[in-house]
Order: C-alpha cells, then sequence, then structure tokens
C-alpha cells in the first residue's frame, strides 16, 4: 500500500509541476506562436489571391479601353539605292543593285501632353485609365553627306516615310495628321516589313522636289491609356512637358523630370534631355532596324497610381501578424502573473485565433470602405473581443482595460509604420526596443525565485 502510495505521489508531483511550471507554460506559448504561423500563413495568400485579382482585373479594363502607352517617333525614313559587288561560286564578280534605308532622328523634339485620369470601377476593384492629347513637334537633322558617304542622287526621295511609333493603336482616338514642311500628310498604319517600332504609323510625303530632310513637323494625338503614359527621347534636343489633374504620380524609366510640381490635386512635370544620354545615332544607313529593344531601356514617363493600396498595406500589416500574436501572449502571460490568476492555453489559443481572423477582417473591410477605416474597425472589434474575454476569465475588469490599452499601442505602433515608408525601419525599431524595455520592467516586478520555489514545494 506504501508502494503504490510513493509511486502515486512522484506521478501527481510531475503532473502538478508540469501544469504549473512558468518555464513550460512559456515553452507552450511559443510553441502556440509558432503552429500560428499557418493560418498567419494562409491569410497572406489570401491577401496575395485578391491582390491579383486586382490586377487581372486591372488588365481586363485596360484591354478594352487603352493599355499603357508609350509615344515614339517620329523618325525619317529615305529608301537608298547602293551597288555591291557579289563574287559567285565560280569567282565572278557582279555587281547588284540593292535597297536600304537611311533613317534620320530630330533635330529638335517637343512632346506636350495634358492628362486626364480616371478611376474606373469593377465590382469592388479600381483601375486607372486616361485621356490624354499629346501634341508632337519639332525639326528634322539636315542629311549628313559628308560623314555618312551617302550619294543623295541614289536616295529615293518619293518613297520617303515618317515613321511614328505607339505601343497600343486600339488607344487613338483620332485620325492624325502629319504636317510637315508646311505640308498636311494622312497618317495611316504601316502592315509593310519595315518594324521599326512594335506598332507603326506611317505618312508617305514626296520629298523630291525639295530633296531636304531639315524640315517641321507636327502633329497631335488624342490617346487612351491605362497605368502609364511614357515617352522616347529620339530628338538631338528632348523637351517633354506633361501635366494631369493627379495627385500621386509616379515618375518611372530612365529619366526623371525636373522639379516636378505636385499639389493636392495636379502635377506637372517637364524633361529636357540632350542626345548624349540616348542609346541612339542621329543618322544611320540599315536595311531593317528595329529600336524595340532599345525603348524600353530608353523611355521614362509617368504612372498613375492610386492613392491608397488596401493590398499592399495589409500585406504589410499581415507581415507583423507574428510579432503582434507574441507581444500579445508575452504581455498576457505577465498579466497572468500579476494578477495570480491562471490562464488555461486553450484560452492562449482563442486570443490566438481572434487575433489571426484580425487580418481577414481587415481585407475584407479594406475592399468595402478603404484601408484607414477598415483598420479602425478590425482593431476596435478585435480589441473589445479579447479585453471582454481576458475580463471574464481573470474576473478582473481593471486588468482587462489595462490589456486593452496594451493592445491599442501595438496596432496603433503597426499603424503609424504602415503609413511610413522613408521611417518605417526607424520608427520600428525604436518602436520595438521600447516595448521590450517596458516588458523588462514589468518581469523584474515579479519574483521568479519565489515562484520556482513553491512550484517545487
Amino acid at each position: 500500500m506504501d508502494t503504490q502510495e510513493q509511486q502515486q505521489q512522484p506521478v501527481n508531483g510531475f503532473a502538478k509541476w508540469f501544469g504549473e511550471s512558468v518555464l513550460v507554460k512559456l515553452l507552450l506559448i511559443g510553441l502556440l506562436t509558432l503552429i500560428l504561423l499557418i493560418p498567419s500563413s494562409l491569410i497572406q495568400n489570401l491577401i496575395h489571391e485578391r491582390q491579383t485579382r486586382q490586377e487581372e482585373v486591372t488588365s481586363e479594363i485596360s484591354d478594352k479601353w487603352g493599355d499603357q502607352q508609350l509615344v515614339e517617333g517620329p523618325v525619317m525614313v529615305l529608301p537608298y539605292k547602293k551597288f555591291i559587288n557579289d563574287k559567285d561560286p565560280k569567282g565572278k564578280i557582279t555587281t547588284k543593285e540593292v535597297i536600304t534605308n537611311v533613317y534620320i532622328l530630330p533635330e529638335q523634339l517637343n512632346m506636350e501632353s495634358k492628362v486626364v485620369p480616371q478611376i474606373r470601377h469593377r465590382g469592388i476593384f479600381d483601375a486607372v485609365v486616361y485621356d490624354t492629347k499629346v501634341s508632337v513637334s519639332g525639326k528634322f537633322s539636315e542629311l549628313e553627306l559628308e560623314k555618312s558617304g551617302i550619294n543623295p542622287n541614289m536616295i529615293q526621295w518619293d518613297k520617303a516615310k515618317i515613321v511614328i511609333g505607339l505601343s497600343d493603336l486600339k488607344g487613338m482616338k483620332n485620325n492624325p495628321n502629319l504636317k510637315l514642311g508646311g505640308i498636311n500628310y494622312q497618317v495611316e498604319p504601316d502592315f509593310t516589313s519595315v518594324k521599326l517600332f512594335s506598332n507603326n504609323l506611317i505618312a508617305l510625303p514626296d520629298l523630291s522636289a525639295s530633296k531636304s530632310t531639315s524640315l517641321n513637323f507636327g502633329f497631335d494625338l488624342e490617346l487612351r491609356g491605362s497605368k502609364e503614359l511614357n515617352f522616347l527621347p529620339l530628338g538631338k534636343s528632348t523637351k517633354v512637358h506633361v501635366s494631369g489633374n493627379w495627385n500621386n504620380p509616379s515618375f518611372t524609366g530612365r529619366y526623371l523630370p525636373e522639379n516636378p510640381d505636385i499639389t493636392n490635386s495636379n502635377f506637372t512635370a517637364n524633361w529636357k534631355i540632350p542626345y548624349f544620354n540616348r542609346p541612339f545615332p542621329q543618322q544611320w544607313e540599315e536595311a531593317n532596324t528595329s529600336l524595340i529593344s532599345k525603348s524600353a531601356d530608353a523611355s521614362f514617363g509617368v504612372k498613375f497610381m492610386l492613392s491608397i493600396d488596401q493590398y499592399q498595406k495589409t500585406m504589410r500589416t499581415a507581415k507583423y501578424g507574428i510579432l503582434i500574436v507574441l507581444l500579445t501572449f508575452i504581455s498576457l502571460f505577465f498579466t497572468e502573473l500579476l494578477n495570480k490568476k491562471k490562464v488555461h492555453l486553450l484560452q492562449y489559443v482563442l486570443i490566438g485565433a481572434a487575433m489571426i481572423i484580425y487580418y481577414a477582417l481587415l481585407l475584407s473591410f479594406s475592399e468595402q470602405v478603404g484601408f484607414n477605416i477598415a483598420y479602425l474597425i478590425a482593431s476596435v472589434a478585435t480589441i473589445a473581443l479579447i479585453s471582454v474575454f481576458i475580463a471574464s476569465v481573470l474576473k478582473n475588469k481593471k486588468a482587462a482595460l489595462i490589456f486593452a490599452v496594451i493592445l491599442s499601442i501595438f496596432y496603433g505602433f503597426i499603424f503609424v509604420i504602415i503609413q511610413l515608408q522613408d521611417l518605417a525601419l526607424l520608427c520600428g525599431s525604436i518602436g520595438l526596443f521600447i516595448i521590450i524595455a517596458a516588458m523588462m520592467f514589468l518581469s523584474s516586478k515579479i519574483d521568479w525565485n519565489k515562484r520556482i520555489i513553491s512550484q517545487e514545494q
């Protein structure tokens, strides 16, 4: 009988130690935090899925309205007749005639665009589209005969072409006319083998009378597009002026504007680019030239961003999720020790689940009312739920109120970090340092040795 009692006492003692040990409780809380990484990852996948759907809707709207536009050109193309020597397998040399092209870029290129962006809605998703009128003017360079060694008598002046590039032709709203040397020419799509740009518009002037390339030009393009408006600096001196009623432009590409002016409702940007910065010669000779590959590296322009990207902000918030859960669990653990009220591990699980569901609330509400209001709704609801739950568990309203303040500080701290950009890392590290310091102070108020001794007894 005594032997059975002695065997039961160690077992009961181990069970009591396991149930009351501070170290074991901390290990279980840490394990629970790691387990909650799984639903937190699923929430982030859900946010990414909704963000992908937003991008799909934007692409669908762009496909019907007009995609991002890249205005290229104009370039003058002169067919050039030349004779080359050809040697056959028997060694006989014959002379044959071939046709190549001389490409001439503008001496001066000026582009001015007035953009009118607007937001199109499809369900809960938004996309930015725009209308614009691009006025292009300038002057072509004179043909460099001495440097290039071109015989002007071999140029087919009556077959000259003026080529204009546009990335998405379905966004055109007008039939443009090109004014070259004071004469108007109709512009039409080009379906020949000359693929200077991805989509070519051409005018066919007859220059046999003047036999000169030093001509002024001008034309207007009325366009629809979405997301971005870009330009290609083909001039020896390129000047671009863009303005519009949009307060959140992002300047993209190889060149930034000089002193852009951005207000609460409008923006203005100017570029002035010399030919030293472009990857094109002023004039060259080649049978078939394509500038498509070089256009992506040399283009610049403006991107019309939505002022609030709720998916990006929600994803950034969700990435801090496991940190908030861990800090909350540690705060609850200290509250448990200071109030000498035990909180069951299952109750930790329920609190953790509420904090994970918080991000689903944030995502769903942000799609309807915007990120800031959604953050307020989700935070207030989660803090109220957890505080009421803790009040019922600890039977202490004061402790629950203090815990609500702690949670409010955590969520407020994350909201401030999300709003910041350049200072996010600085403020985040300072905030975490203060939080750790506060927890160190709280831990110093607990007599850990006394608790361990009492548990062993």
